[in-house]
């Protein structure tokens, strides 16, 4: 999905367009384009834009025309730059009037086309012949005089040229393999480090910005003790803050010219929400405040420009102040300079997929800070998506209205929310709705001849046919070893192995190149069963509410539960980790519930990170002990004493709780870095 992100601004020279076939997106360093000829009227009648359906290619074969496809972002510089010089080119406008049908796609509100084309940045140009089959695929900036050659030359040959590669064929029969072998493993991390930049810092050579799937691996690894690791995950982190804007907040794109200095200023809603959910990953590992400093940085931009009235995020801001004008000292003024002189265009539309991201953003850096407000505006948000989004089964439209769709990145961004939302609440509402949208996943997604899961629905025929995304079967993948891990189903376990059969067909790998950290993340879920903290203890609110516990909180019980190590029989007595009770308060809480008539809470566990409040109300009460047992994963929790073996069976289940014992038990699964998958009541 990232490298849909990377507006290209390649030009093609003269003979380009029939020469080679284009590079994939990461590997191409952007050139400055010759200076693009001054914006010309149009000719009359101008370029009619048609949207995207298979009636426009019925159309093209009734008037024996081909297909021209721009598929742009509404937040991107150099597509801005070639409607106003390259598409008002009178050679331009004649070409494309005579000899070809108009289409015109806002990659952002066609995930469907997006994916299939991610690879050619934007804008992005396609030719088609009347029948559908890709003739040319161009990336990033065609300067009018190349593209009025381009065109005549396909008008004159219209057969597929160099850039048009046969689609790799993933069959059943090819694609068996969920896990990988010793030396697969080995060959991808070797990949993964090569991916580095020592020189310049950062995962990526021509482009930087915060590959949030190598740095949580290296998050990851960092916590086993591989120094490398944790070294190259600061450094990325803190080159990234070069990219966060100085007066405002929020995430510059990326930066080109193979340095951290040459920012493109789009600010689009992925970004926001990984480096949002990275740098409170961090700040939950390290502790840094300059990583808090910048998921709060994030969060300010993300309420002051992009959040609705009604709590919801929009899709993106502009790069361009003028739309094709570049913007580099307008982003170099204080706040009163850039407003008087106007802000950049927002796109608001509101999208169940970017709202997924950024929902499960919040409840990250909810559960590494404890502060609830974050809990509030996820939950708001999930509210809304699920009032104004949602369809029958479990799933969710992209849009209010979907030309095409439903759309696989929008329900599972949505259910990775809801787990995301259960896992810092408790509640079990947000499970459900999480498990509905890996049932509607399974029963829209899943390809029948073929491995994976396709990024439109497969049982719709939508047009065009359904292809899997490596980044879509990834969450999938991931997703669903999450759920298996909170419910014990062997259903979601099997949705995970089908996304990895396609994931890890060679094929598929070989397309990857250097960016296969994601992948080495989602095979490690599915085949591994993480550490297993049980802790036993009187009920409690915790810092996160309603039995949530802080990211920071946990990492302090991973450390207590690794000194014992997890090989102790299941069972065995646990040693003591602090527990210190919070405040007492009076009166009645939220939801009219009295205070006698709900358990006393505890704030958190061990005194290293109690809060300067908590360290007042020390002084008034005495700590209390809550025993950890350690245990390997095996569908059942260990027996404590003075727990029934009702309870003790009813304890596998999500969501249990034994008032009458008014004592919790919570299991919660660990990888390193990675917030708890099972946390059962």
């Amino acid at each position: 999905m990232r490298l849909l992100c990377l507006a290209l601004i390649v030009p093609l020279s003269a003979l380009a367009p029939l020469a080679a076939p284009a590079a994939p997106v990461a590997s191409v360093a952007p050139a400055a384009p010759a200076a693009p000829a001054a914006p010309v009227a149009p000719a009359a009648p101008g370029i009619v834009w048609h949207p995207w359906s298979a009636e426009i290619f019925a159309q093209a074969k009734r008037e024996h025309k081909l297909v021209i496809l721009d598929l742009e972002a509404v937040w991107c510089h150099w597509c801005h730059v070639m409607e106003e010089t390259t598409y008002h080119d009178p050679a331009v406008v004649k070409l494309i009037n005579e000899h070809y049908l108009a289409v015109r796609v806002d990659q952002d509100a066609r995930p469907d086309i997006s994916n299939r084309y991610e690879d050619f940045g934007w804008p992005a140009t396609v030719i088609f012949g009347s029948d559908g089959a890709e003739l040319i695929k161009r990336q990033g900036y065609v300067p009018p005089g190349p593209m009025a050659r381009l065109l005549q030359a396909v008008v004159d040959d219209p057969t597929p040229g160099p850039s048009v590669a046969p689609e790799p064929a993933t069959s059943a029969a090819a694609a068996t393999a969920t896990t990988f072998s010793a030396e697969q493993a080995a060959a991808l991390r070797a990949k993964w480090l090569d991916g580095y930049d020592d020189k310049e810092g950062g995962w990526g050579f021509s482009h930087k910005y915060l590959d949030w799937d190598a740095v949580e691996l290296a998050l990851r690894e960092a916590t086993r003790g591989d120094r490398r690791a944790e070294q190259m995950a600061r450094d990325t982190l803190r080159l990234q803050l070069k990219l966060v804007d100085p007066v405002w907040g929020g995430v510059y794109q990326y930066s080109a010219g193979g340095t951290w200095d040459e920012p493109h200023f789009e600010k689009i809603m992925q970004m926001q929400a990984e480096n949002l959910r990275l740098y409170a990953q961090a700040y939950a590992q390290w502790g840094d405040e300059s990583y808090l400093t910048a998921a709060r940085a994030i969060h300010r931009y993300l309420r002051a420009f992009l959040t609705s009235p009604d709590g919801v995020v929009y899709t993106s801001q502009d790069a361009d102040l003028v739309p094709g004008e570049h913007s580099g000292d307008y982003y170099a003024l204080d706040d009163a300079g850039r407003r008087a002189r106007g802000v950049p265009r927002i796109d608001r539309h509101i999208y169940a997929r970017e709202n997924g991201w950024v929902i499960a953003a919040l409840a990250q850096l909810g559960a590494a800070t404890g502060d609830n407000r974050y809990r509030a505006e996820a939950e708001q948000a999930a509210r809304w998506v699920i009032a104004n989004r949602a369809v029958a089964g479990g799933g969710f439209r992209h849009d209010e209205k979907d030309a095409a769709g439903p759309y696989l990145g929008d329900t599972l961004a949505m259910g990775r929310a809801f787990l995301a939302l259960h896992q810092l609440t408790q509640e079990r509402a947000w499970l459900d709705r999480a498990e509905a949208a890996a049932r509607f996943i399974e029963a829209h997604f899943r390809r029948a001849d073929a491995p994976g899961y396709a990024s439109s629905d497969t049982t719709a025929r939508p047009f065009p046919a359904p292809r899997p995304q490596f980044d879509e079967n990834i969450g999938v993948a991931r997703f669903a070893s999450a759920l298996a891990r909170v419910t014990g189903r062997a259903d979601y376990r099997a949705e995970a192995a089908e996304a990895l059969r396609w994931l890890l067909a060679p094929d598929v790998i070989v397309s990857r190149g250097l960016y296969v950290s994601a992948l080495l993340l989602a095979e490690e879920e599915a085949r591994t069963e993480p550490l297993h903290v049980v802790v036993i203890g009187g009920l409690f609110s915790g810092v996160a509410g309603g039995g949530g516990v802080s990211l920071r909180q946990r990492r302090v019980l991973v450390a207590a539960a690794e000194r014992r190590g997890p090989a102790r029989p299941v069972g065995e007595a646990g040693e003591k980790v602090r527990a210190w009770p919070g405040r007492t308060r009076r009166g009645r809480r939220a939801g009219g519930a009295s205070r006698s008539a709900r358990p006393h809470p505890f704030t958190t566990f061990v005194p290293a990170i109690r809060s300067c409040t908590q360290r007042r109300s020390e002084r008034k009460m005495k700590p209390t002990s809550t025993s950890v047992k350690i245990h390997p994963t095996s569908g059942t929790e260990p027996s404590s004493p003075g727990t029934s073996s009702r309870s003790r069976n009813a304890l596998v289940k999500p969501g249990f709780a034994s008032s009458a014992q008014r004592t919790m038990r919570i299991s919660m699964s660990f990888f390193p870095t990675v917030w708890p998958y099972s946390v059962r009541r």
